[in-house]
């Protein structure tokens, strides 16, 4: 597949919705992942991105403004031994219980389906990454209603066997803008991974639409030692 420029991919949609990239660094040592969320109803943009032990939970900036919470306060990253998993709902915590469960990533997720926000049905989408003795393996899924269908959820998980230095997957809910919004389509986009840390949060915030981005999450995990360096932005401050 083509190689794309992820920065031409955030900067070309004005509402990816909500984002997914997992990849390696462009110096090979460090094992990347970033979130970001998205928001056009002052619910959804009514959030920030907070520390909760070795992941992160949202919360709202404005306690007396939140609405509904059922499908925007959730845990996108929540850390299992060797693994990290990022998801864009509460899915999370379904792959973590699975996984102590002993059931693998895909196994965890046959259990739940497109979120219900009739008519987006918005996708669930999820990644998890395995760093363990040098080496860095990563899957991602997206659960997504077929042709906008409330009653037939597809799902299609992806494995990666590690990736090149200085590439990545990005996978996002939306594909642009729209009413109903338009569920992501194909594989996780091939996309390139530029910089340290500091510098790939600078590009991946300032690249997001400036009236819809909300927070983003950036972790840099050393693949042989499994230490790892954590950036949170947030709009809301």
């Amino acid at each position: 597949m083509e190689m794309h420029s992820l920065a031409q991919e955030l900067s070309g949609n004005a509402y990816p919705g909500r984002g997914i990239v997992i990849g390696t660094s462009e110096d090979g040592k460090y094992a990347v992942t970033a979130y970001f969320i998205m928001g056009r109803s002052s619910n959804s943009r009514n959030r920030v991105f907070v520390a909760e032990g070795e992941g992160i939970r949202t919360q709202a900036f404005d306690p007396s403004k939140l609405e509904d919470p059922s499908l925007i306060i959730y845990a996108p990253v929540r850390v299992l031994g060797k693994n990290t998993i990022v998801t864009n709902g509460d899915q999370t915590d379904t792959i973590y219980e699975g996984i102590q469960q002993g059931k693998s990533f895909e196994q965890s997720l046959r259990c739940r389906e497109f979120e219900p926000d009739a008519p987006n049905y918005t996708p669930r989408i999820s990644g998890i990454m395995h760093v363990e003795g040098g080496s860095f393996s990563f899957m991602m899924s997206i659960l997504k209603s077929d042709a906008g269908c409330a009653e037939r959820c597809n799902r299609y998980t992806f494995s990666y066997s590690g990736c090149a230095a200085g590439t990545g997957r990005f996978i996002h809910t939306y594909m642009g803008d729209g009413n109903p919004l338009p569920s992501y389509e194909g594989e996780p986009t091939p996309v390139d991974i530029r910089g340290g840390i500091d510098e790939f949060t600078g590009l991946v915030w300032d690249k997001l639409n400036a009236d819809n981005k909300v927070s983003l999450f950036v972790r840099y995990i050393d693949i042989a030692s499994g230490r790892y360096e954590t950036r949170i932005v947030n709009k809301n401050k």
